[in-house]
């Protein structure tokens, strides 16, 4: 009777350590590192030391595995003379007996319990559990540094595995996530989308194309400029000599009013060296470019050296921080509802941004709403004509021969991909 007392104790044990390494397993594998680094940062030397573990997770992890192995069949061994004692020394019952015990009570309260309760606060249970399996590593170290070897022959054998690094894909699904759980809010998430996509976008994302362009001819009186700043309001105008594509330079509102305007003098005195850009540029590029030539305006210029149009500081800082209006613009809505489910949309406007709007995807290599029409037709459409994409219909409000300026697009609710199927 005595001994059987023993065999329950040491099973109860045995149960306890399987129950444990699970759990552990199961929080050193779900914790977020964000969270613990940040509790670290505070001061917290349990999660200072469960980050270190964490650095180690292939010693930590072959620890875990070692010392649930030896439990559960430690478990198993004493579970099987329990009830082959327990039936009068019936060998093959008492071992069936044994198995269907050990392996129902193993999954129940060794293996899911604590997988569960782990699950629901890993951070907690890996601070916990962080100074044993610290302990366990140590004692279990000579076997580990085998399973360790093991891993690097396999490794060498079979390769090494995939590029574990982040991919930006992944990291705007981290960003989603953080906001869905509500550590940020929409406008944060907004701001940390367009910091991540900032290296992908081009000049030709953004540019201001030179049909919107204002600019000044070498030979305008100085009234004529004087008229086109107040006009524009703009603080910085190209200048040309000839005709459009050949920019000289850049004058700033300021300098013509203070050293040219009233005095008959000519505006090259005050001109700056323009500061040329490919169309192809990176905005993260062309940013530092802008900060190490101190200028807040680039020409973009097509592979021929044609003039393609401009980029400004503002522009790029709109990439990031959404659109920028002072008190002398004119506020233009890029997308207006007009009724119900119908907009009216810009054409200059920027494609990416609609689709957003709309919950859409196409390919394309269209950067504006206007390019992307332009290539839904394959010609310049005439307004009224109309074309549907998806669930939405779009249609020419405002057209020329050069361009599009205006579509309407209206919305028609979804069809879900069953109900189509179901209709074929």
């Amino acid at each position: 009777m005595e001994g059987s007392s023993v065999q329950i104790i040491l099973m109860v044990i045995m149960l306890i350590c399987s129950a444990y390494f699970s759990a552990t397993e199961t929080a050193f594998s779900s914790l977020n590192k964000t969270r613990v680094k940040t509790l670290a940062d505070k001061g917290n030397k349990r999660a200072a030391h469960v980050l270190a573990l964490s650095d180690k997770y292939d010693k930590l992890l072959s620890t875990i595995l070692i010392g649930n192995n030896i439990v559960n069949i430690v478990l198993s061994s004493v579970c099987t003379v329990f009830f082959i004692n327990l039936l009068s020394g019936n060998q093959s019952t008492g071992t069936v007996v044994a198995t269907i015990v050990s392996t129902v009570v193993v999954l129940t309260f060794g293996e899911i319990t604590p997988k569960t309760v782990a699950k629901e606060s890993p951070e907690r249970f890996a601070m916990f559990s962080a100074p044993i399996i610290s302990a366990l590593m140590k004692i279990l170290s000579p076997v580990s540094i085998l399973f360790s070897g093991l891993k690097a022959v396999i490794n060498r054998i079979f390769g090494k595995g995939d590029d574990k690094r982040m991919t930006q894909d992944e990291l705007l699904t981290l960003v989603e996530e953080v906001e869905h759980e509500g550590g940020i809010d929409k406008q944060e998430s907004e701001l940390l989308r367009s910091a991540i996509e900032f290296n992908d976008r081009e000049a030709s994302d953004i540019l201001t194309p030179r049909t919107q362009l204002e600019a000044v001819d070498e030979k305008m009186s100085n009234e004529e400029i004087s008229k086109l700043f107040a006009d524009t309001g703009y603080s910085r105008i190209p200048v040309y000599s000839g005709d459009i594509d050949s920019i000289i330079g850049i004058i700033h509102q300021k300098d013509f009013y203070s050293k040219i305007a009233g005095t008959g003098k000519s505006i090259r005195s005050i001109m700056k060296k323009p500061v040329y850009i490919p169309l192809s540029m990176k905005i993260s590029d062309i940013l530092r470019l802008l900060q190490k030539t101190k200028s807040h305006l680039a020409i973009v210029v097509d592979e021929y050296g044609g003039m393609m149009g401009i980029v400004t500081m503002e522009d790029i800082l709109e990439e990031l921080v959404g659109e920028i209006w002072d008190e002398h613009d004119e506020v233009i809505e890029d997308i207006v509802q007009i009724e119900e489910n119908s907009y009216k949309v810009l054409c200059s406007a920027d494609l990416e941004k609609m689709f957003r709007y709309f919950d859409i995807e196409d390919e394309t290599d269209a950067a504006t709403v206007g390019g992307w029409v332009l290539e839904k037709f394959g010609c310049f459409p005439q307004p009224g004509e109309a074309f549907e994409f998806e669930n939405l219909a779009v249609e020419v409000i405002s057209a020329d021969d050069q361009r599009v300026n205006e579509i309407k697009v209206t919305v028609r609710e979804k069809v879900e991909d069953d109900q189509q199927e179901n209709e074929a």
